[in-house]
């Protein structure tokens, strides 16, 4: 079948931090008199955000879910600074933090994003983002000048559910009117984005930036402007 939407994941595969987390988190954590290894809280990082709940909030009213991005957030980065002991000044440094990853800046578009999006829309594919994200991911894509190639940005905090649940796929055919055979999804994780689109019923394309697996026998892409190629196959 004609691949009529493609639906992308965000971080990773849109946009990537314009420097390293474990940086960021170091260096703003100055601020507050609590001096870490940015490798180790890199690391930190990593093994918590993988370990934490989905972020989702089935139950909640539209009007509770920023609160609960929030505090979702707060107890992941607390987490991550829990062996260095005490952290006296934790409040402040989060909220600068929190801040700091909502503003445009802190973010850049992969370069050959642009290119891709236009290309993909001119062929008149529809697009859409699917994200394990927060609200912040609204004003950073539309900030980046993103937002404008797509229709429709599914964020699991308001959707209710987080890949790989193939609910938030659901919901994107749904807004479409689209069968899981007419549409294709692109992300970074294995996990999230190709067993969780393959599981759904879409195509599933694995973004690989280090490198492709060429044992694997997923479909995989470098760089977004494979994607492409893909549709053609």
């Amino acid at each position: 079948m004609v691949i009529q939407a493609i639906f992308f994941d965000a971080a990773g595969t849109l946009i990537k931090p314009a420097r390293r987390v474990g940086e960021s988190y170091a260096e703003i954590a100055q601020n507050y008199a609590m001096d870490v290894p940015r490798s180790e809280v890199a690391e930190r990082f990593r093994d918590c955000f993988n370990a934490a709940p989905p972020l989702a909030f089935p139950s909640a009213a539209p009007g509770e879910i920023g609160a609960l991005e929030r505090q979702w957030w707060k107890a992941l980065v607390g987490r991550v600074f829990e062996p260095w002991g005490p952290f006296q000044r934790f409040d402040a440094y989060f909220d600068e933090l929190f801040e700091y990853f909502a503003q445009p800046g802190s973010w850049t578009l992969y370069p050959e994003v642009p290119e891709t999006l236009s290309t993909l829309k001119e062929r008149g594919i529809i697009l859409d983002v699917i994200s394990n994200f927060d609200s912040r991911l609204l004003g950073i894509l539309n900030g980046l000048g993103a937002g404008q190639w797509f229709e429709e940005i599914f964020i699991s905090s308001r959707v209710g559910h987080a890949k790989p649940d193939r609910r938030i796929f659901d919901a994107a055919l749904d807004r479409h009117a689209l069968t899981a055979k007419a549409a294709m999804h692109v992300g970074d994780s294995e996990k999230n984005d190709l067993r969780g689109a393959l599981d759904a019923g879409l195509r599933g394309i694995l973004v690989a930036r280090n490198g492709k697996d060429e044992a694997a026998s997923t479909a995989q892409v470098t760089s977004l402007r494979e994607i492409l190629r893909h549709l053609e196959s």
